[in-house]
């Protein structure tokens, strides 16, 4: 993974990081803390197009705010990333909540913007567009489609922690109603393939051919 090896050099970067309303990137998350069951466990390492899953959300945003960090369990199998911090989150609950705060909890105040690491499809284009909307009052912008809200691509501000961490003592609460309990501003995505999910080997399949259809549209433009 090339891309990876450059990613502390910040060539891969873009040139002007998306900066939050105060004028700093928010702190970059990528999650990877869940079981990835559906699909046979270790789903960061699951290869799509000869690359690990995990890449491609990493990437897009490395290239959008210029660092990235990686929020796992302590036994989740990792690809190789030099240069790229990882922060360990609680074993339990596994909730995707777990890790949203584990990232707020550790932002020294900083809003985090985060992303699932099974979103291949995600652009850096589109994590900027998320992170450099201003809140308001709200306390998180989130991606939304005509399906719903999109909270594992969202840029969380430090105002969510105790709400959601409040949220969280209901081990069966749904991580759309927690998120949608915060009031947050949505960002429309045009494109709801960009929020696409790995879930289970089907699923992959499906990923891989959107990303060649992608691929071969954009050599056509080119040439054009």
């Amino acid at each position: 993974m090339p891309f990876v090896s450059n990613l502390p050099t910040g060539a891969a970067a873009a040139a002007e990081p998306a900066a939050g309303p105060e004028g700093r990137p928010p702190v970059g998350i990528v999650l990877a803390g869940g079981a990835g069951r559906r699909i046979g466990g270790g789903k960061a390492m699951v290869a799509l197009d000869r690359r690990p899953l995990l890449s491609y959300p990493i990437e897009a945003v490395w290239r959008a705010l210029g660092n990235v960090t990686i929020v796992a369990k302590f036994d989740t199998e990792l690809p190789s990333v030099p240069g790229v911090t990882v922060w360990i989150e609680p074993s339990e609950p596994q909730h995707p909540l777990t890790g949203i705060l584990h990232a707020l909890s550790l932002a020294e105040g900083r809003p985090v913007l985060v992303c699932a690491g099974d979103m291949p499809l995600v652009t850096a284009e589109l994590v900027s567009a998320i992170a450099g909307t201003n809140p308001g009052a709200a306390a998180a912008v989130v991606a939304s489609t005509a399906a719903g809200l999109q909270p594992l691509l969202a840029c969380y501000q430090p105002a969510a922690l105790l709400r959601l961490a409040e949220a969280a003592q209901d081990p069966n609460v749904r991580l759309r109603d927690a998120v949608g309990a915060l009031g947050p501003m949505c960002v429309e995505v045009e494109e709801p393939e960009l929020l696409f999910n790995v879930n289970t080997p089907d699923d992959l399949l499906q990923a891989a051919a959107m990303l060649d259809r992608r691929r071969r549209l954009k050599r056509r433009e080119g040439r054009t």
